[in-house]
């Protein structure tokens, strides 16, 4: 029995769509991708003449399609003005403070009380002493005029009175005299012991200061860092376009291709039939005989 083989095939111009495709497929495959432009390639070790023509090529090519889309190159917006102020205000308040703690720590050490003594104390002391001075007079001038209304002046007893009086009397000053030094002193001390209370408190405060310096700095340093990524990844996104431009072209005329050759059915169908062995062509010679005779042998017969 005969065999029939059929085949289908598509519209020619479809055929010839595909056949395009195909050969745009195997030669995209051949070229190298580059992501910099033509100054930015340089031959490598190892790397043959051909090799390196192509890439060449692949650069310039690269270079412009680049230049090509430029227009749909992604920005980066800049920061805003209030960002921009914001930045400013933080870097002058940083370290605002030091002046302070300069300022602190030149008042403490042992010597820290003499730049909180009174400039006035010598006066005070020498008027006080003055005055002490003027009142022991009045009473050593009283002490004549008892022993002279007594009629002792002069006497042993005025004298050792008179004496004792002096003594007494420079005992006091002395005393006096220490008492407003110490008076002075003690003055200056509390005032130092609160600056060094002051400037304890301010060692306290410097850490914390400083890590609220540290907390801004990383916080504008983490906005500037977002900032240049931002900017990077727009340039390597505008090159990611240039480079593979080309791939992503050819992948939509594949799908456009693939959705033309499911929309176009078989438009051409060819059977073919091969010849028939020395078997088959006995076989069917016996059988054509036999009808004859059969057909021939009924009318005579019959």
């Amino acid at each position: 029995m005969a065999i029939t083989e059929t085949r289908t095939l598509p519209a020619q111009f479809v055929e010839d769509i595909g056949t395009d495709l195909a050969k745009q497929l195997v030669a995209q495959s051949a070229v190298p991708v580059v992501a910099p432009g033509i100054a930015g390639i340089s031959q490598q070790p190892g790397e043959s003449a051909e090799q390196f023509a192509a890439r060449q090529k692949a650069a310039e090519q690269f270079q412009i399609r680049q230049q090509s889309l430029a227009g749909l190159a992604p920005t980066v917006a800049g920061q805003d003005p209030l960002q921009t102020r914001a930045q400013e205000l933080a870097e002058k308040g940083i370290g605002s403070y030091e002046q302070f703690i300069n300022r602190a720590q030149a008042a403490t050490g042992p010597q820290a009380y003499q730049a909180y003594m009174s400039p006035y104390q010598q006066q005070v002391i020498d008027t006080t002493l003055s005055e002490f001075d003027r009142q022991k007079a009045i009473q050593e001038k009283s002490i004549a005029d008892q022993a002279i209304a007594a009629g002792a002046f002069g006497g042993g007893r005025e004298g050792v009175q008179r004496a004792e009086f002096q003594t007494g009397a420079a005992r006091e000053r002395a005393l006096l005299q220490a008492g407003l030094l110490q008076q002075g002193f003690g003055q200056a001390q509390q005032a130092a012991a609160q600056q060094y209370a002051q400037q304890t408190g301010l060692a306290q405060l410097l850490p914390g200061l400083q890590g609220t310096d540290i907390s801004r700095l990383g916080s504008l340093g983490a906005l500037n860092q977002a900032q240049e990524q931002a900017r990077l990844d727009a340039e390597r996104e505008a090159a990611r376009q240039a480079a593979y431009l080309p791939q992503e072209q050819l992948q939509q005329y594949t799908g456009a291709v693939t959705g033309i050759m499911g929309g176009y059915p078989a438009a051409f169908q060819s059977s073919n039939v091969p010849n028939p062995t020395p078997l088959q062509t006995a076989l069917g010679f016996g059988a054509t005989a036999a009808g004859i005779y059969g057909g021939l042998g009924g009318k005579l017969f019959g």
